[in-house]
């Protein structure tokens, strides 16, 4: 939720999935089945019933956008050995290994909550 100063009137966001808008339907999606060859795309705009323009939308994210981020390049040297870049983002949520896939899932979305802030997109 937006906060707003009680001195000065300026509004905040505190980082939040709650925000990520889009972004959360793509995590899910393509973390779920984006590594290569797991399923065409075909397959997962039938599945899903996703456009062929968004599915190339988010895969194109994934592989520029995200790693333009000021969030990934503060971030990426925690991950030892490196994520796998051509394999995002499953290849990130392999590296969450607490419990079954759904509490994966929402540690690799808890992390990646800061996305839902400007600063952390620009």
């Amino acid at each position: 939720m937006s906060f707003t100063c009680g001195r000065c009137d300026a509004r905040s966001t505190s980082p939040s999935v709650r925000f990520a808008g889009r972004r959360v339907y793509l995590a899910l999606v393509l973390m779920l089945r984006s590594p290569p060859g797991s399923a065409s795309g075909q397959e997962l705009r039938d599945e899903f019933r996703i456009p062929a323009r968004t599915l190339k939308r988010w895969r194109t994210w994934w592989g520029e956008d995200f790693l333009a981020t000021p969030f990934w390049r503060s971030v990426r040297a925690r991950f030892m050995p490196p994520v796998a870049i051509e394999g995002l983002p499953a290849s990130l949520l392999e590296r969450f290994t607490a419990g079954e896939l759904p509490e994966r899932l929402t540690q690799a979305l808890r992390f990646m909550a800061p996305l839902s802030t400007r600063s952390m997109i620009k």
